[in-house]
């Protein structure tokens, strides 16, 4: 059994799974064999009509701009984004380096029922009776001590690059708590107790999708939305993240040349009183690229109480959500997933 949290972190008991071994598989094994229903078709986007909002921080108006797409999608791409291209760069090596390894020098840093970072699957494995087509590696704080179990002698260019990341995902992600809250009229008295050192914790997921056989019966990662403030991500090689827009279906995320991509999770759904959506989302496979994707998750700290942030000039406004810390919340979502939401919820939608 491993611990875990929602948004790629683990805190709770629940059974450990190995990855496959992706290099000697010629088939989609049983046990990773999924039914698509209708409800999980995805739309092409190919006439162009519906697509995830494309946003440059350097706008006049981007602060309206990511709010609207907080509230009708939950998501957007992000153009000027100020992380830098050489941290990006450096982030693909040391990921593809790392998943590229055999898979019985992986297993050196395999998760624990002690110790919840290192390599594994998704979060999210055990709630479901199928597997997925996917391997993971988790960093909470620093790198080094799994690095080192998986490369002895040559771990500092791995923990370099995932530091170089989390530090200007860290940046960007706070100028976009500050737009967002100034969008809702949260007073910057109270963004301070959501920035900072002392009022957050990150953690990096890094993912590896291998090339699939039969792409149309597995799954990459299920649909889930993460527990954070804000998730960024960085899709490289091809396209895979599908997101959900109400009234719409799922949609997919294209990958556009130096954009990261920003959801929301269930932590600002509370916080904006269910006025910004917590991003329902999945991945996709395919049978022609190894696909990796880079994951930030910025999360308030698990002492941290969350509730509704109504603003002054909504003050008749009633609070969807009861208050709760934010580990409160995360036992919550450990173990009804989906349902966590509906559970803290004091009012209908």
């Amino acid at each position: 059994m491993a611990t875990i949290e929602s948004s790629g972190v683990e805190t709770k008991t629940l059974p450990i799974q190995l990855p496959l071994d992706f290099s000697s598989i010629q088939s989609v094994p049983e046990s990773h064999a999924w039914a698509e229903s209708n409800e999980d078709k995805v739309e092409n986007n190919g006439d162009g009509s519906i697509v995830l909002p494309i946003i440059d921080l350097n706008d006049p108006n981007a602060m309206e701009m990511i709010g609207y797409a907080c509230e009708n999608w939950g998501a957007f791409q992000l153009k000027n984004h100020g992380i830098s291209k050489s941290v990006i760069e450096e982030l693909e090596v040391e990921t593809k380096r790392l998943f590229d390894l055999p898979k019985e020098q992986k297993l050196k840093a395999l998760r624990s029922r002690d110790y919840p970072t290192g390599y594994g699957t998704f979060w999210i494995t055990p709630f479901f009776q199928q597997r997925m087509w996917q391997e993971g590696f988790t960093i909470i704080g620093s790198a080094v001590q799994d690095a080192k179990k998986i490369w002895p002698n040559d771990y500092q260019p791995f923990c370099d690059a995932m530091k170089k990341f989390e530090d200007e995902s860290r940046v960007l992600i706070e100028k976009l708590i500050h737009l967002s809250f100034k969008f809702l009229g949260i007073s910057e008295e109270e963004e301070k107790n959501w920035v900072g050192p002392k009022n957050h914790a990150g953690a990096i997921q890094l993912n590896s999708y291998p090339i699939c056989p039969k792409p149309e019966n597995a799954m990459g990662i299920a649909p889930h939305t993460d527990t954070s403030i804000f998730t960024l991500l960085h899709q490289s090689q091809s396209s895979g993240l599908h997101i959900f827009k109400d009234g719409s279906g799922w949609f997919t995320v294209p990958l556009v040349p130096d954009t990261i991509i920003i959801n929301t999770g269930d932590v600002l759904h509370m916080l904006s009183n269910a006025r910004f959506k917590s991003a329902l989302h999945k991945v996709s496979v395919n049978n022609v690229k190894h696909r990796y994707s880079m994951v930030y998750f910025y999360r308030p700290t698990m002492d941290q109480v969350v509730s509704p942030l109504v603003p002054n000039n909504n003050s008749d406004e009633e609070p969807r959500f009861r208050a709760l810390t934010f580990k409160e919340y995360v036992g919550i979502k450990d173990k009804y997933l989906d349902k966590a939401l509906s559970i803290v919820s004091v009012k209908e939608d």
